[in-house]
């Protein structure tokens, strides 16, 4: 006997437009899409054609994401119907102050959204990598998996400001035998009180626009906005055992103990020495 299969319904687009779109929504320009290769992919190309495209506050929903991009240049798939898949553009303050914070407050947001809607108890694993807890720990990812991710870009503006593109994934409704890797899960395996996409959808627009705002507002500077110290709460990194694979093939291991000013992480070895991590993989580590 096999378990039923919870309802997939497309996203209704005139029902996210209203809900999303000024003068009723929060953002200017609002677009679902059937099916697309890659969210970010289309607004970085349209961009970069017009920058004008997309305005401050707005964003694109694919029902379905066919080709989708992780971080360094990973490859993100999911069935039809089961994923939320959506990219914001928002305009950089100016100055580019804190920029390796992007992906990091945009977790946040991410985050907030999930808990609030959801009902699970997310968490963020530095610098872009969504999660919920597990009921057994798993080697790299510890008593957690992976239910989304999130993807940033910069695209510059003729007018030497810049756009910020936040490329948001988050698995919903996947079954066990929809996910690609042993360390991802869904917001239905983990036990979700809501796994409808609109409702996500609708939570993840609030917070990343509170956050976005807050972080403008401050001119860039996340400790001034507050965001620095709330990334830290809700970072599963901060406080674990890790490895970090550097670019280059170097391995980093020890305790991730803080976050710097520009957002790297920091870990502390044994001896009392101390690496910033500005770009890595990190696995976190069984406690032995």
């Amino acid at each position: 006997m096999t378990s039923a299969v919870p309802p997939r319904p497309p996203l209704d687009p005139s029902l996210v437009r209203s809900l999303l779109e000024a003068p009723d929504g929060p953002l200017a320009r609002v677009e679902v899409v059937a099916s697309t290769g890659s969210t970010n992919e289309d607004v970085v190309a349209a961009l970069r054609a017009d920058p004008d495209a997309w305005p401050d506050r707005s964003v694109l929903v694919a029902d379905h994401q066919v080709a989708g991009r992780g971080r360094a240049g990973r490859t993100w798939e999911t069935p039809a119907g089961t994923a939320l898949t959506c990219t914001f553009v928002l305009r950089a303050p100016p100055g580019g102050r804190s920029l390796g914070w992007l992906p990091l407050v945009a977790g946040l947001g991410a985050v907030h959204a999930l808990r609030a809607t959801a009902g699970v108890a997310a968490a963020l694993k530095w610098p872009n990598d969504l999660l919920v807890p597990a009921d057994d720990e798993l080697e790299g990812w510890g008593p957690y998996r992976k239910v989304g991710g999130i993807l940033t870009e910069l695209v510059p503006r003729p007018d030497g400001a810049a756009a910020v593109v936040v490329g948001v994934g988050v698995n919903v409704l996947q079954g066990p035998a929809e996910l690609p890797v042993p360390w991802a899960t869904s917001l239905a395996l983990a036990g979700a009180r809501h796994v409808d996409r609109l409702g996500v959808l609708t939570a993840l627009v609030d917070a990343l626009d509170e956050v976005g705002r807050r972080w403008r507002d401050a001119a860039g500077d996340v400790a001034a906005a507050g965001l620095a110290g709330e990334v830290a709460d809700v970072c599963a990194t901060l406080g674990a055992r890790v490895a970090v694979d550097l670019p280059g093939g170097e391995v980093v291991t020890g305790l991730a103990s803080r976050l710097d000013a520009d957002g790297a992480l920091v870990v502390s070895g044994q001896n009392g020495d101390e690496r910033r991590v500005l770009a890595g993989d990190v696995r976190h580590l069984r406690v032995v």
